[in-house]
């Protein structure tokens, strides 16, 4: 089986799931948007599109995201397994005919509120936990689209449509290897005036760590 994850950013990877998902039979690659040839997203077992600072506002910029989109909305035709993280979800849920908007940005630890439909998905085993929130734009589910979790500031963090599941926020993160998401995004914490030692899991004791704008 194949599973193929498309970055945006070296450092946005697989994280945790990487050994797991190879540890279920899969023969894991990873495709640089903007790089590599993308077709191979088109018929893999699995496709998982990842996160990074570009968004669906930014498809005049960076048109390999109009790319990403068509093969995000063909794979869910052909009722392919489809994940996508962060602006993998925003991708997902606009070539599904949702929309993604700038919303309240969330940057830290935090849980989600999940939904009752969510205890029959893998959503489930993250009930109580702290997931990394990193994002500034709010997703408006397509039609037909059930929502899984929410946040205060996010109606949208999770939400399923056929064979694809698109989450908002960073359960694949190593919390060990926050220093590179803390490296990678410093123009973005400097901007927003958030200190980037606030925002390292393994420095907080566990469920205290708040979302932004302060991140402290």
């Amino acid at each position: 089986m194949k599973c193929v994850a498309l970055r945006h950013v070296a450092f946005e990877d697989l994280g945790l799931w990487e050994a797991e998902i190879a540890a279920y039979g899969y023969d894991v690659t990873y495709l640089d948007a903007g790089v590599d040839d993308l077709s191979p997203l088109a018929t893999a077992d699995l496709a998982i599109v990842l996160g990074g600072p570009v968004g669906v506002g930014d498809l005049d910029d960076h048109p390999v995201l109009a790319e990403e989109m068509a093969l995000l909305e063909g794979r869910v035709a052909r009722e392919l397994s489809t994940l996508g993280v962060c602006l993998g979800a925003q991708l997902l849920a606009a070539a599904l005919g949702g929309s993604v908007a700038p919303g309240r940005p969330e940057i830290g630890w935090g849980v989600l509120d999940l939904a009752p439909e969510a205890s029959s998905t893998p959503l489930r085993h993250l009930d109580g936990a702290p997931v990394l929130h990193w994002h500034g734009d709010a997703i408006t589910p397509p039609a037909g689209a059930t929502v899984l979790a929410s946040t205060l500031a996010t109606p949208c963090q999770a939400f399923v449509y056929g064979s694809a599941l698109g989450l908002q926020f960073h359960p694949e993160v190593d919390a060990e290897r926050i220093e590179q998401w803390l490296i990678g995004h410093s123009g973005e914490l400097r901007e927003r005036r958030i200190a980037p030692g606030s925002c390292a899991r393994r420095r907080v004791p566990m469920g205290t760590m708040p979302l932004s704008p302060g991140c402290s």
